[in-house]
């Protein structure tokens, strides 16, 4: 079943309809979401293919793989998504992601380089260097082979987004993310800036975004709570952002993507940007978090650099 194909998968069909996203909003466009087999890639694939994206599921797991396609299809229809199975960190495997992306769709529009291993957890003193170097594999090499395979379509088209899903730049006590895994996000990060400067003006816009404090929720956690989507990246509230909000704030983004061109956006950020009533629309509050002000917000400073969608 779906469940034991992943644990965050729901049979429930994803509905954004109380969102000020509209269906058919990325009608024609085509996505590739790379580690979108669990938790916040899934959560972007059937968001994209909500709001009308054609979507290409790439991940190691080829059965939660073809579960997920397989849930995308029922919900936002036949032929919505595909499964191709991909390690990012192998050429061959992206030029056949490339390869079957383009025979099935034609094009992509939108590349969402969100793949890593949360299991290279460690510190900078207990880990062996082979961490680093598969962190980086993942993060960083990963993103650029995609990169090198979608984008320059993309430039020549004169449309199109790349985001990758960013995090700290260093490991901060009690942020979930060691300082190797932290390590190879940063230097993908760098990467998809310095890609954001090289194609401004082309039509292709580059940003990125940080999926902080995504994961499996329980609303009856918060029925008496008047907790708002202002507090959701902040530590000590692990897994309170389920991942269909998730993959609303990426469709949002992605929209809005002119906006943050060289910029990012917390999902948090993302979230009261748009309005989105989660959980309790009344507690929902119209702010501009602070930037660079504390240790909390400088390791997040990735996230919060240019303007994001404040004034």
């Amino acid at each position: 079943t779906m469940v034991e194909a992943s644990p965050y998968a729901s049979e429930k069909p994803i509905d954004l309809s109380n969102t000020c996203l509209k269906k058919g909003a990325l009608d024609g466009e085509v996505a590739v979401v790379t580690g979108s087999t669990s938790n916040v890639g899934m959560g972007f694939a059937r968001a994209l293919a909500w709001a009308g994206a054609n979507v290409v599921v790439c991940g190691r797991n080829e059965a939660r793989g073809q579960a997920i396609a397989g849930l995308i299809n029922r919900e936002s229809g036949e032929g919505k998504a595909l499964f191709v199975r991909t390690d990012v960190t192998r050429d061959e495997d992206v030029a056949e992601l490339a390869n079957q992306a383009f025979s099935a769709f034609g094009k992509v529009d939108i590349l969402i380089n969100n793949a890593m291993d949360l299991g290279i957890n460690g510190t900078v003193l207990d880990s062996p260097v082979s961490d680093l170097d598969r962190s980086y594999a993942i993060s960083a090499h990963g993103s650029m082979l995609t990169i090198k395979a979608f984008v320059p379509a993309m430039v020549e088209r004169g449309h199109g987004t790349v985001t990758y899903s960013s995090t700290q730049f260093n490991y901060w006590p009690p942020m979930l993310g060691g300082s190797m895994y932290t390590a190879g996000k940063a230097a993908a990060t760098s990467l998809t800036m310095s890609l954001a400067n090289e194609v401004a003006g082309t039509g292709v816009n580059v940003f990125c975004f940080c999926p902080a404090g995504v994961g499996a929720f329980n609303p009856d956690s918060l029925k008496d709570s008047d907790f708002s989507t202002e507090g959701f990246a902040m530590p000590g509230f692990p897994g309170l952002i389920p991942a269909d909000a998730s993959g609303a704030a990426m469709v949002y983004s992605i929209l809005n993507g002119a906006k943050l061109h060289g910029s990012g956006i917390i999902v948090s950020d993302a979230l009261v940007a748009m309005g989105y009533p989660f959980p309790k629309p009344e507690t929902l509050r119209k702010v501009h978090p602070p930037r660079l002000e504390d240790g909390y917000s400088i390791t997040m400073a990735f996230c919060n650099m240019g303007k994001g969608f404040g004034d």
